[in-house]
């Protein structure tokens, strides 16, 4: 893990990439691997080797040989080898296929035929040390075309082993260099030019409406995230891609609100979402009650551990926590583009500082990484739209991690389900009560988001690996699989 990039550099993870577009159940163990399967098969066509590709084999190492059938990754694998992308899947293409071949079934991968014995186990290597690894063959004829080895490193994000572990995106791209949120706070501080007009809002919603700033005047967290957006894909891309990121968070809430059935694999979990939901529209609750954030968390997570498709928040398994918090906040009011997108772009800019200090991993910090950063970007983005000041803000996100700290990743049967599903409805309401504490104070507070942020990394150095997504202790032993 990165305590932070070099002096000078930033640490700021674009919102599209954050943010990803993809299928259930899991980032690190689905989304990951996909990537890596498509990464491989596209390096293949590059060196003029993919069409000499007589046999594929894949070794998934630590946490993705675990617990990776229960969260499709060998299914993953297969549809990246076969040129998919998580973005633009369809969620039933990918699930099935290492059923077909433990039955004894030989697959295709163009002509290339894939059998069982082509994906080895080995949850007790480490490669480098990292928990989540997979190596991918070509070979030719019983000789080896091309080898890489992958890490999954959370959140989708893949590196190929021996390139720069880098924290996010960095290089002169960005517009801001930070490194932590001490230093983002700086930035708010920053003392612009009196003849400097900037938009009126934060994006370019309304084209021609400008305010005039002056040097007593403080930018937002969401402006500077803005600005490196801007900077990295300019204004249009940007704004495109923060309304499809929202647009398949909110149809992802509302299909899972009226789903009903049985979860896949053995525990037979039932859906709750859509019959909870009911319940509540009976009872005449209100839309923005914490009752009616729950059930959307229940929703983007049960739609989840289907292997529907959802939005990494930060990741997978937290996939609920951020979308579940904006909905609450936003449904009364139709949902106001201007107000998504703020709360998007704060949430990145705190969610980038804990990618790069820490982690946003399960199986490399527990699940405090997954669920706890997830809260903590959800309670930022909330206090931002709510009128925050960037230091409510961080201490909204400090809060919201602090009771999270220690939480381990342990998924009952390697399933994101128990007790996966409910973390995140609770960890909505603990986001909602966060940026209310946050918003009664003004701002000052004892310990900063950047030492809670680093006792994270701490904590989760510290954690077992038992505890970090291998489902070998805590709920995943101790609950009996019926």
């Amino acid at each position: 893990m990165s305590n932070g990039s070099e002096a000078g550099s930033g640490v700021y993870v674009s919102a599209l990439d954050l943010f990803s577009i993809g299928v259930g159940p899991s980032s690190s163990h689905t989304v990951g691997p996909m990537r890596a399967g498509l990464d491989f098969r596209n390096r293949l066509r590059d060196a003029g080797q993919f069409d000499s590709v007589t046999r594929f084999r894949c070794r998934l190492e630590g946490s993705l040989a675990a617990t990776g059938v229960g969260h499709g990754t060998p299914d993953a694998v297969i549809a990246g080898l076969r040129g998919y992308e998580p973005e633009s899947v369809d969620p039933g293409v990918v699930h099935g296929n290492w059923t077909r071949l433990y039955a004894g079934e030989v697959l295709d991968i163009d002509h290339v035929p894939l059998s069982r014995d082509d994906i080895e186990f080995a949850p007790l290597s480490r490669h480098g040390g990292h928990p989540n690894a997979m190596m991918l063959i070509a070979e030719h004829a019983g000789s080896i075309l091309a080898t890489e080895t992958y890490l999954s490193i959370g959140g989708g994000f893949i590196r190929r082993l021996g390139e720069e572990p880098g924290a996010g995106t960095t290089g002169t791209q960005l517009k801001h260099r930070y490194r932590n949120m001490a230093e983002l706070l700086a930035l708010t501080h920053f003392e612009t030019d009196p003849t400097t007009v900037i938009p009126a809002q934060t994006f370019p919603a309304d084209a021609g409406t400008e305010r005039t700033t002056f040097p007593s005047c403080r930018r937002t967290i969401a402006e500077i995230a803005w600005e490196d957006e801007v900077a990295l894909h300019g204004a249009d891309p940007a704004v495109q891609g923060l309304d499809a990121i929202w647009q398949t968070m909110r149809e992802c809430i509302e299909r899972g609100l009226s789903s009903e059935g049985t979860l896949p694999g053995g525990l037979k979990v039932r859906r709750r979402a859509a019959a909870g939901w009911r319940s509540l529209l009976s009872q005449g609750v209100s839309r923005n009650s914490v009752d009616a954030l729950s059930m959307y968390a229940l929703a983007v997570n049960e739609e989840n551990a289907a292997g529907g498709r959802v939005v990494t928040a930060p990741t997978n398994g937290a996939a609920g926590v951020l979308p579940a918090v904006l909905y609450g906040a936003c449904v009364e009011e139709d949902f106001p583009t201007d107000t998504i997108r703020t709360f998007l772009l704060t949430a990145t800019a705190v969610g980038s500082i804990f990618k790069a200090n820490a982690s946003i991993s399960g199986a490399e910090a527990g699940c405090q990484a997954e669920v706890g950063s997830a809260c903590a970007m959800a309670a930022a983005g909330l206090t931002a739209i709510r009128g925050g000041t960037p230091e409510q803000i961080e201490n909204a996100a400090e809060i919201a991690i602090e009771h999270h700290l220690g939480l381990t990743c342990d998924p009952v049967g390697g399933l994101v389900q128990i007790p996966c599903i409910e973390r995140n409805a609770i960890a909505g309401a603990t986001a909602v009560a966060a940026s209310r504490l946050a918003l009664l104070g003004d701002g000052r507070h004892v310990v900063p988001l950047d030492v809670t942020i680093e006792t994270m990394r701490q904590t989760g150095a510290d954690m077992s690996e038992r505890y970090k997504e291998t489902s070998r202790a805590g709920l995943a032993v101790n609950v009996v699989e019926c």
